[in-house]
């Protein structure tokens, strides 16, 4: 099988990559750099120059190719208003245009990677393909756009049959990650995590590997048109860090930053963030995150598809293996 993939130089895309090459796929990568595409050189794909907005590189790489599978995204929460544009071109307009582009090029099997977060805060329920966000006040902007990205493909589904599959990956963790995630874990390690953000968080933590499995999963054995959360376990913020410390050997943070204490300095949010690691939009960290659950269940993917994801501590500790940034995990 020959796939054009999206996102490959991502950290849930690259593992699709290495997935599909260690089967014996050939793989053609949409790069904007291919001079920083490196791994994928390194893995033998076939590397693509342009962009979500290039449709005539996007066209050419799908030429020919037995499936698509979009990944590409740009993801962040607590971006400031300038950036707004940008996210909305790449994760709205760039998904209904690589879209399009497979149904001009009539590639028979399509995943599009869309997310848990599109449901927005599931209020303690963890809800399954069948809900629908109420669309009453949007969590972060990457919701809003997820969300609208994910509709234009349903559409194209029910009005131009579009033989596409859609895959809802969870909150992602793993070797090599670089996102908020990761900055916590470094955070914790390095002893600056006395007190600890939105312990009640609700989150469906995922292996990167359980992820790209069951995108691989969605490629081979989903239905067309069909939907498939491919989550891990639901859990919170405060079990995720337990977790990590009981295989570490530390120790947890037991109080909670209060956020009476962050939305006091929401003014100071670009200082903050730039101290902190973290983004400038400190009003959108925290309504992505106070009181907020991201919870799915993956029964569906896990019936029709096999999808079974490996549970947190043991992702934890492999995770610590294999990541030089991190302790070694204890026996």
């Amino acid at each position: 099988m020959k796939v054009f993939l999206t996102g490959g130089t991502g950290f849930i895309g690259g593992e699709v990559a290495r997935q599909l090459r260690a089967r014996g796929d050939e793989v053609a990568c949409l790069v904007r750099s291919p001079g920083k595409a490196a791994k994928l050189t390194e893995l033998g794909c076939e590397l693509v120059a342009g962009d979500l907005g290039d449709e005539s590189a996007i066209r050419n790489g799908m030429h020919g190719c037995d499936a698509v599978v979009h990944a590409a995204a740009m993801y962040e929460v607590g971006i400031p208003a300038k950036q707004r544009p940008a996210m909305w071109e790449a994760n709205v307009v760039g998904t209904e245009r690589v879209m399009k582009a497979a149904l001009a090029e009539k590639v028979p099997r399509i995943v599009y990677v869309s997310t848990v977060g599109i449901f927005g805060n599931t209020r303690e329920q963890v809800v399954d393909e069948s809900y629908r966000n109420p669309e009453t006040g949007f969590t972060s902007y990457y919701e809003e756009t997820k969300l609208e990205a994910h509709k234009a493909v349903q559409r194209l589904i029910d009005d131009e049959g579009l033989p596409a599959i859609i895959v809802q990956p969870g909150g992602v963790y793993g070797p090599g990650d670089t996102s908020q995630v990761a900055d916590l874990l470094e955070q914790f390690f390095a002893g600056r995590l006395p007190l600890l953000p939105f312990p009640e968080l609700g989150l469906c933590m995922s292996h990167v590997e359980d992820i790209a499995g069951g995108i691989l999963l969605g490629l081979d054995r989903g239905r067309l048109g069909e939907t498939y959360v491919i989550s891990g376990p639901a859990t919170t913020m405060r079990e995720a860090i337990e977790t990590v410390a009981k295989v570490s050997g530390r120790k947890a943070p037991k109080r909670a930053l209060p956020t009476g204490l962050m939305k006091v300095m929401i003014p100071f949010g670009p200082v903050v963030g730039k101290v902190m690691g973290q983004p400038p939009n400190l009003r959108e960290i925290i309504s992505s995150a106070d009181g907020v659950t991201f919870w799915a269940t993956y029964e569906k993917a896990e019936r029709e598809l096999g999808y079974a994801p490996r549970g947190m501590e043991e992702g934890l500790r492999q995770t610590l293996e294999a990541d030089d940034r991190f302790p070694t995990p204890i026996a």
